[in-house]
C-alpha cells in the first residue's frame, strides 16, 4: 500500500513576490518540505535575508529579478531557473496588488496596474513555466486567488474582479494542460497578518469588523496557514486534485 507523500525532496519551485508576507512564508515552507526554491523578486537586491535562510536549511536558493508586470523579466527569470537549477516542478503565482478605492473613483492607472500584476503577470508566468512543464511532462502550478474572488469587498472592486478571474483561469489551465501531467490549482486566503494588511488591520474598527466576518474561527490568519495548503497542493499527496480553488478563509464565505 502506498501512503500519501507530502515531501518535496528533489523538486524545484519558483515563487513570485517571494520577499515578504505570504511569498516569504511559502518559500520557507517549500524549502522545509525539501524543495529548492527560486525567488522571484520585484527588486533582486531586496530579499531581506530569505536566500540565506533557505540555504541554511540545506536547500538551493536562487534570487531572481522578476517584476511580473514586465513580461520580459518573467521569461528571463524562468530561463535562469532552468539554466541554474535544471527544471521547474512547482510554480507559485503569489504576486498581487490591491489599490483601494470605491468603484466610482477608480482611476485608469490603478486599474491597469492591478490587472498587469494580478492577471497579466499570473498568466504569463504560467505560460513561461507551463512551456517548461510541458517539455518535462509534469509539473504543478498554484495560483493566489482570494476570498475576494468569492465575496464582494467594498472599495476593492478591481481586486475582487482579478481574483475571481484567477480562480477561473486556474480551471482553464488545468483542463488544457492536464494532458501533459500538469496540475493547476489555487488558494484563496482571507485576511492574513502580512505587511500588506498591517495598516488596514491597525484600525481597531477594521480589525473588529474583519474578525466578525471570519464567521467560524473569528481570528486573522497567519502566513504559514496559507503556506501549508500550498505545500499540500505541491506534494504528491495532491496528485489527483486539479482545477480547484481552496478557500482558506476561516469560514468567511460559509456564512
Amino acid at each position: 500500500m502506498d501512503f500519501p507523500q507530502f515531501e518535496l525532496h528533489g523538486r524545484v519551485a519558483l515563487v513570485t513576490a517571494a520577499a515578504r508576507g505570504l511569498g516569504r512564508a511559502i518559500s520557507l515552507a517549500l524549502a522545509n518540505a525539501g524543495a529548492d526554491v527560486a525567488l522571484g523578486l520585484r527588486d533582486v537586491n531586496a530579499d531581506a535575508g530569505l536566500t540565506h535562510e533557505i540555504r541554511n536549511m540545506g536547500r538551493r536558493a536562487l534570487p531572481l529579478q522578476m517584476d511580473v508586470s514586465h513580461v520580459d523579466q518573467i521569461f528571463s527569470a524562468v530561463d535562469h531557473v532552468v539554466k541554474d537549477l535544471g527544471r521547474i516542478d512547482i510554480l507559485v503565482n503569489n504576486a498581487g496588488i490591491a489599490p483601494e478605492n470605491t468603484a466610482e473613483n477608480v482611476n485608469e492607472k490603478d486599474f491597469d496596474a492591478t490587472l498587469d500584476v494580478n492577471l497579466k503577470g499570473t498568466f504569463f508566468a504560467s505560460q513561461a513555466v507551463g512551456r517548461v512543464m510541458i517539455r518535462q511532462r509534469k509539473g504543478t502550478i498554484i495560483n493566489m486567488s482570494s476570498q475576494a474572488g468569492f465575496a464582494a469587498l467594498p472599495g476593492e472592486s478591481v481586486y475582487c474582479m482579478t481574483k475571481a478571474a484567477i480562480a477561473h483561469l486556474t480551471k482553464c489551465l488545468a483542463v488544457e494542460w492536464g494532458q501533459y501531467g500538469i496540475t493547476v490549482n489555487a488558494v484563496a486566503p482571507t485576511f492574513i497578518h502580512t505587511p500588506g494588511t498591517a495598516e488596514y488591520l491597525s484600525d481597531q474598527r477594521n480589525l473588529a469588523d474583519t474578525v466578525e466576518r471570519i464567521a467560524a474561527l473569528h481570528r486573522i490568519g497567519e502566513p504559514m496557514e496559507v503556506a501549508g495548503a500550498v505545500v499540500f497542493l505541491a506534494s504528491p499527496a495532491a496528485s489527483l486534485i486539479t482545477g480547484e480553488t481552496i478557500l482558506i478563509d476561516g469560514g468567511w464565505t460559509a456564512r
